[in-house]
C-alpha cells in the first residue's frame, strides 16, 4: 500500500472538515487537486473510504480506520516536531484545546496569559456543548479538555483543575434576594430555567435536585447561559448556574442564599488514557495548574 503522508494529512482533513472542498483549503491545494489524491488514497487502500450524501462527506468503516490511524501518525509527528524545535530551544508549534461553554468564561484567560509567555505557539480553541466536546474527546481530535462532567465510559487522565460551583440566581428585585438561609421549598412555585438536558450543569443540578427531593413545578430549558441569564433578568424564572458564568458584573442579578447551595462542582482537564501529551500541551497543563492555584490562593 502506498499512501504518502501528505495523502494521509489530506484525508484527515476531510475527516474532520467533511468536505472534499474545506480539506483542499486545510491543505493549500486546489480542489480538483484534492480529489485526484483522495482518489488515489482509495485505490491504494482498495476499498471505499467515504461516500457524499447531500453534499456531505460520510466516512465508511474503512474510511473511520483509515482516519484514526492518520490521526495517531500525525499526532507522533507533530510530537516529534515539537521535540526537536525544543531541542534547538525554539517554541513554535500548535495547541488545540476543546471547552464546554461555560468554561469560556475563565479559559480565554488562561490561555491569554500562555500566549505572552509563548506568542510563536499557534492555538485553537473550541468552545462547544458537552455533547460535542466528547464527539471529539473520542475521537482524539485535540490535545486537552476543560469539561465539569468527564464521561464515566471513557479511559482518562483527569486532573481537577478547581471548584465550579453552582449557585441559585434570581432577578434583583425578587422578594428573597436579601433573605438568609432560603429553604428550597420557598421556590416551588417558580419556574426552574436549566440548561438543556446533557450539559454538565444540567447533570450536575438534576441529581443534586433528586437528592433533595424537590422537582421543579415548572421548567424552561434554554441552550446557553447568556439566554438564562437575560430570561432571568427578564423575571421569567429563576435558575441554577455555575459562578463562573456570572462574571465580574451582574447587576440584575442576584445569587440566593439557599440551604443545600452551592452545589460543590468542579472542573476537570482530561486527556485520554495512555495518550502522550506533546511538549506544547505539556507545558500548557502546567500553565493551566500554576495559573488556577495562584488564582484560588488569592481567594
Amino acid at each position: 500500500m502506498n499512501i504518502t503522508f501528505r495523502q494521509l494529512r489530506l484525508f484527515l482533513a476531510l475527516a474532520e472538515t467533511g468536505s472534499v472542498s474545506a480539506a483542499a483549503k486545510v491543505m493549500h491545494v486546489t480542489q480538483p487537486t484534492a480529489s485526484m489524491q483522495l482518489r488515489e488514497v482509495t485505490q491504494a487502500v482498495g476499498l471505499p473510504l467515504y461516500e457524499v450524501v447531500s453534499r456531505r462527506v460520510h466516512l465508511t468503516e474503512a474510511g473511520q480506520a483509515l482516519a484514526r490511524t492518520a490521526r495517531a501518525i500525525a499526532g507522533e509527528w507533530d510530537a516529534f516536531e515539537q521535540r526537536v524545535s525544543g531541542a534547538k530551544g525554539l517554541t513554535s508549534g500548535r495547541l488545540k484545546v476543546a471547552v464546554v461553554s461555560t468554561a469560556k468564561y475563565f479559559v480565554p484567560r488562561l490561555l491569554g496569559s500562555f500566549c505572552k509567555l509563548h506568542p510563536q505557539i499557534d492555538i485553537s480553541l473550541e468552545v462547544l456543548n458537552r455533547d460535542h466536546v466528547i464527539t471529539r474527546l473520542r475521537s482524539n481530535l485535540d490535545d486537552l479538555y476543560v469539561m465539569s462532567m468527564p464521561p464515566a465510559d471513557l479511559p482518562l487522565e483527569d486532573q481537577i483543575l478547581m471548584p465550579n460551583p453552582l449557585v441559585v440566581i434570581a432577578p434583583a428585585g425578587h422578594p428573597l434576594a436579601a433573605k438568609k438561609r432560603i429553604k428550597l421549598a420557598q421556590l416551588q412555585t417558580e419556574r426552574f430555567i436549566l440548561r438543556e438536558k446533557g450539559s454538565g450543569t444540567r447533570m450536575a443540578t438534576d441529581a443534586h435536585l433528586r437528592q433533595l427531593g424537590f422537582a421543579p413545578s415548572a421548567l424552561l430549558e434554554l441552550g446557553s447561559n447568556e439566554a438564562i441569564k437575560e430570561s432571568v433578568e427578564g423575571q421569567l424564572g429563576v435558575s441554577i448556574v455555575s459562578h463562573h458564568s456570572l462574571g465580574p458584573h451582574h447587576e440584575g442579578l442576584a445569587v440566593l442564599n439557599v440551604q443545600g447551595f452551592p452545589i460543590q462542582s468542579q472542573w476537570h482537564l482530561v486527556w485520554p488514557k495512555g495518550k502522550q501529551l506533546s511538549p506544547i500541551a505539556e507545558v500548557f497543563r502546567a500553565h493551566l495548574v500554576g495559573e488556577v492555584e495562584g488564582w484560588m490562593a488569592l481567594r
